[in-house]
């Protein structure tokens, strides 16, 4: 049982949630992406835009597959829209409240046999399922995508405690569909790749509040030393500092002293040095 041309949803036109969309459209699905804001849905299909556009001029993508993936993505602001939906993947921002809201909504309009996907990256799937019925938690599973999404192949498919081996199976082969590489990974807080992830980074701050190497001089070290497309400053500063803080803050409630933020990386985020596009971090 693999996506045809069923339609599908995406909550959330960040970032990740754009992408998202674009994977799915670009594997000739007809999706529906939401977000609250038109502000936000304009931004995205702009980013999109360029992403194609990128994609086209180093060979990623043929120049015919641009316009017709690009159609294949309405936008809306209405939940109501995903009424029809198969498949719906959340990508909204990475706090409890605010994914356990747009799911108890979606639990109300999507079909009884939807797939919902929640790209959450360190939120236990099991504790997001359990804002929906209990006749729906079969359907209910983790996709943690990677950024950038148009680019990064890895997804981690993380069955919650109720989820169902058919709607597991039917996961794997639809990451499989959009040309992406599915690893099955436990239902523990931050998974596999955060948990590896963030120990690391963690580390790479102890060093430089420690005066044992520069951001700039682990960045290099980690490239060539470790063969890492990008170290961990660079990566910091990609992804955003904050929200590493709020990834490490919900290990280190799940695990303990292992997973603390690093007081110098609490600090630097309170005085606005979290990175981002066009802001000031650890390289910039």
């Amino acid at each position: 049982m693999v996506l045809a041309n069923e339609k599908v949803g995406v909550v959330g036109a960040g970032l990740m949630g754009a992408e998202i969309a674009l994977v799915f459209s670009l594997a000739g699905r007809q999706v529906t992406l939401i977000d609250q804001k038109q502000e936000h849905l304009q931004s995205a299909l702009q980013r999109l835009r360029s992403v194609l556009e990128k994609g086209v001029a180093k060979g990623f993508y043929r120049l015919d597959q641009v316009k017709p993936a690009f159609d294949r993505i309405q936008t809306d602001t209405r939940l109501e829209q995903l009424a029809a939906c198969q498949y719906v993947t959340e990508a909204v921002f990475e706090d409890l409240s605010v994914k356990t809201s747009v799911w108890s909504q979606l639990d109300s309009i999507c079909p009884a046999d939807c797939i919902f996907a929640t790209n959450t990256s360190t939120i236990p799937i099991s504790t997001l399922a359990s804002t929906v019925k209990a006749s729906r938690r079969p359907f209910f599973i983790g996709t943690h995508y990677f950024s950038p999404v148009s680019r990064m192949k890895l997804v981690e498919v993380i069955p919650g405690f109720e989820t169902s081996p058919d709607c597991v199976d039917f996961t794997i082969e639809t990451c499989r569909a959009l040309g992406k590489t599915p690893v099955r990974v436990k239902d523990v807080p931050g998974f596999a790749v955060n948990r590896v992830l963030h120990a690391f980074i963690i580390e790479a701050v102890r060093l430089v509040d420690e005066g044992v190497a520069s951001p700039e001089d682990i960045d290099l070290a980690c490239r060539l030393g470790l063969g890492h497309p990008m170290g961990p400053f660079e990566l910091m500063d990609a992804v955003t500092s904050s929200l590493c803080v709020q990834a490490q803050e919900i290990m280190y409630e799940a695990y303990g002293e292992r997973f603390r933020p690093p007081t110098l990386l609490k600090q630097r985020v309170a005085a606005g040095f979290s990175g981002g596009k066009g802001r000031a971090g650890w390289r910039r």
